[in-house]
C-alpha cells in the first residue's frame, strides 16, 4: 500500500476562480497565470480548469511548450521576457508574446531574424523597483520598439507592490497609477497592470485590456488576513491531505519530537500524520497551527519532521489510527481548511506553500 499522503487538485474549482476573474473585471481579457509550473499545481492538470482564459502567462520557456503541447493556440506571455538572444526563436517559432524591460531585450530583437513580427509588452517601473524602464526612459524605449520591423504591437504594462494593502498608510497604488498614466498618456498599445489583488481590491481603477490572474487563480487570497476566501468567493484548488498513522498518549511533562518543543501540561492524546516537510509542509509551522482531522479542527504539536508531524486529538475522541487529516484545502463533510490560514501560522504566505508540494507526493485530479 502507497503512503497516505496526496495532493488534490480542483479543476471546478480554478474554472470558479477564473470566472471571478471575469467577473470582476467584466470588459477585459484574462491572463491566467501559470508560472512555476502552475503555482505547484502542475500545467498539465491546471490546465483543463483554467483552458477558458483569454491567455496564459508565465516565465519559462520550457513551460511555454508544454502548453503548446497541450494544443493551447491562443497568446503565451513570457512575463520576464527573453533571457537572452537565441530564446527568441522559440517565441517566433511557438508565437510567444513576450515582455520587454530592458534595453538589452530591445538590443536582442533589433538583431533578430523573423519572418512575423512579435507582440510585446513594454514593462514601466512604475514603484515596484524590480523589472521595467523607469519613467524617464519609457517613451524613447517605446520608441525604439515602434521603430523595429521585427515588432509587430506594444503593449504596455506594469506591476504593483501595494495593491493588496495600504502603502505607508495611504493607498496602495495611487503612486504607480498616477505614474503609469503619466507615462502611458497617447501611447498606443493594449493596457495590462491589474494583478490578482488590483483585479480583487481595485477593479474599476485597474481592469484595462487584460488582467492578470495569479493566485486568485488557485484559490490563493492576495489580502489575508484583512479579506479570506469567502469574502472573494474563491474556491482552494488545491488539497494536501493524509491519514494518521499512529496515536501517543502523553502525560503531563512528557514531551513530542526532535527538541521536546512541545511539553504536555495535561494528559494528551496526540495524532501522529504521515506528511512532513520532504512533502512540502513548512518546518517551521509552530505548535498550534490549524489542521483538520476527520473534517474537525484541530492543530499540530511540536516541531514538524521530515517525514511525520504531530496533531491533538485531545478534543476528538472517535479520530483514530487511519483517520483522514487535512493539510490544507478540502476536507470531508464539507469542511475546508484556507491554505492561508496555514501559512500565516508558519510565518509565509499561501503562493509558497503550492510551489512547495515534493515531488514524492501524488498528485491527482480530485
Amino acid at each position: 500500500m502507497p503512503r497516505p499522503i496526496e495532493a488534490l487538485i480542483h479543476t471546478e474549482a480554478l474554472a470558479h476562480n477564473l470566472g471571478r476573474a471575469r467577473a470582476q473585471a467584466p470588459n477585459a481579457r484574462v491572463w491566467a497565470v501559470v508560472k512555476a509550473n502552475a503555482y505547484g499545481h502542475g500545467i498539465e492538470r491546471a490546465f483543463e480548469g483554467l483552458r477558458a482564459a483569454d491567455g496564459f502567462a508565465l516565465l519559462d520557456l520550457a513551460e511555454a511548450e508544454r502548453l503548446r503541447a497541450l494544443d493551447w493556440r491562443g497568446p503565451i506571455l513570457l512575463l520576464e521576457g527573453v533571457f537572452e538572444p537565441r530564446d527568441l526563436e522559440l517565441c517566433s517559432r511557438l508565437k510567444l508574446w513576450h515582455t520587454v524591460h530592458c534595453e538589452q531585450q530591445i538590443d536582442w530583437l533589433a538583431m533578430h531574424k523573423t519572418h512575423e513580427p512579435h507582440r510585446v509588452f513594454l514593462k514601466l517601473n512604475s514603484g515596484m523597483n524590480r523589472l521595467g524602464f523607469t519613467p524617464a526612459a519609457f517613451r524613447a524605449a517605446y520608441a525604439r520598439l515602434d521603430a523595429l520591423p521585427q515588432v509587430d504591437e506594444i503593449g504596455l504594462m506594469t506591476h504593483f507592490s501595494d495593491a493588496d494593502s495600504l502603502r505607508q498608510g495611504v493607498d496602495g497604488i495611487a503612486h504607480q497609477l498616477t505614474a503609469f498614466e503619466a507615462v502611458t498618456e497617447g501611447l498606443a498599445g493594449e493596457r495590462s497592470i491589474a494583478n490578482s489583488a488590483a483585479t480583487l481590491r481595485h477593479p474599476a481603477r485597474t481592469a484595462q485590456d487584460w488582467v492578470r490572474a495569479g493566485i486568485m487563480s488557485y484559490g490563493g487570497v492576495p489580502d489575508f488576513p484583512e479579506h479570506d476566501a469567502a469574502h472573494w468567493d474563491l474556491r482552494p484548488a488545491m488539497t494536501l491531505r493524509s491519514r494518521l498513522i499512529g496515536v501517543q498518549q502523553l502525560q503531563p511533562g512528557d514531551t513530542i519530537g526532535y527538541g521536546s518543543a512541545f511539553t504536555a501540561e495535561q494528559i494528551t492524546r496526540a495524532g501522529i500524520v504521515a506528511c512532513g516537510y520532504a512533502d512540502g509542509y513548512p518546518r517551521h509551522a509552530p505548535t498550534g497551527t490549524p489542521v483538520l482531522v476527520d473534517g474537525k479542527r484541530t492543530r499540530t504539536l511540536g516541531r514538524v519532521s521530515m517525514d511525520m508531524l504531530a496533531v491533538d486529538l485531545s478534543d476528538l475522541p472517535a479520530s483514530g489510527f487511519g483517520s483522514e487529516v487535512t493539510l490544507w484545502g478540502e476536507g470531508p463533510q464539507g469542511s475546508r481548511l484556507p491554505i492561508d490560514e496555514v501559512a500565516q501560522s508558519a510565518g509565509t504566505i499561501g503562493y509558497e506553500l503550492m510551489c512547495a508540494i515534493a515531488p514524492r507526493v501524488p498528485v491527482r485530479h480530485a
